[in-house]
């Protein structure tokens, strides 16, 4: 007797296409419940239209837009403030340096007012000469001085030495000297040095003993080919409004 034939381990079904694989029903149940359950905790936790919490969330919207507005304005502000202070400053400067170009220009038209008036038309020509020795008190009880020095004889030289002066007067009811070292107070003071075609300013600061009252400079001008001594009377500077 032949044995029973076993029924086959395998079974073969053939697939229905279309058909979702039973394992992605759960997978998408979870899903869909996960979305469901966000949309509705966002719905309940919605505050509502009116409410104070709706109330507040917009304020502190509005509030945010407003800070991020007010940052702005604050950095526009700033640049400006910064410009503003840069045209400032620059305007400030060319109005600094126009004032200083007024004097100058004031002080080349004094100067060649004085030349015309030393060496005009019909003016006589001279050599190196002292023109005129000014003296003005200073605050801290020295004098400064200014001493002019002229030539108009030889336009096209030029004068060149050094300059020292003397100051006589009377200290103590007596006929007194002050020598050029003891004026600038310091022994063996070298003279002042000049050197131009037409004049020249000198100026610088002396210091009289007390009790001394000036009278007379005897100014010395030593150069080359050019030895001058010129005795003048102690003259106070006139005003800028005096001359």
């Amino acid at each position: 007797m032949e044995p029973a034939a076993r029924p086959p381990q395998f079974e073969i079904v053939q697939r229905t296409k279309g058909r979702m694989p039973y394992w992605a029903w759960p997978v998408l149940t979870l899903v869909v419940g996960l979305l469901v359950g966000g949309l509705l905790a966002w719905w309940l936790a919605r505050p509502e239209a009116g409410s104070p919490q709706a109330r507040m969330a917009d304020a502190d919207r509005r509030l945010r837009e407003q800070q991020v507005v007010i940052a702005e304005l604050q950095q526009r502000v700033s640049t400006l403030t910064r410009s503003d202070q840069i045209s400032r400053d620059a305007n400030q400067d060319v109005q600094g340096m126009l004032a200083d170009k007024d004097e100058q220009i004031a002080s080349l038209r004094a100067d060649v007012a004085f030349y015309e008036r030393f060496v005009g038309s019909g003016g006589e020509r001279k050599g190196l000469s002292v023109h005129s020795a000014e003296f003005e008190k200073e605050p801290g009880g020295s004098w400064r001085y200014q001493v002019v020095l002229t030539q108009s004889l030889n336009r096209g030289a030029i004068s060149q030495g050094q300059m020292k002066f003397d100051v006589e007067g009377v200290q103590d009811g007596r006929l007194t000297t002050v020598k050029w070292d003891e004026l600038q107070q310091t022994p063996g003071a070298p003279g002042q040095e000049y050197a131009f075609r037409y004049f020249q300013r000198l100026t610088g600061s002396l210091v009289l003993p007390a009790g001394f009252t000036p009278q007379r400079v005897k100014v010395a001008l030593r150069g080359k080919g050019a030895n001058v001594d010129t005795a003048l009377a102690w003259t106070l500077m006139s005003s800028p409004g005096e001359q």
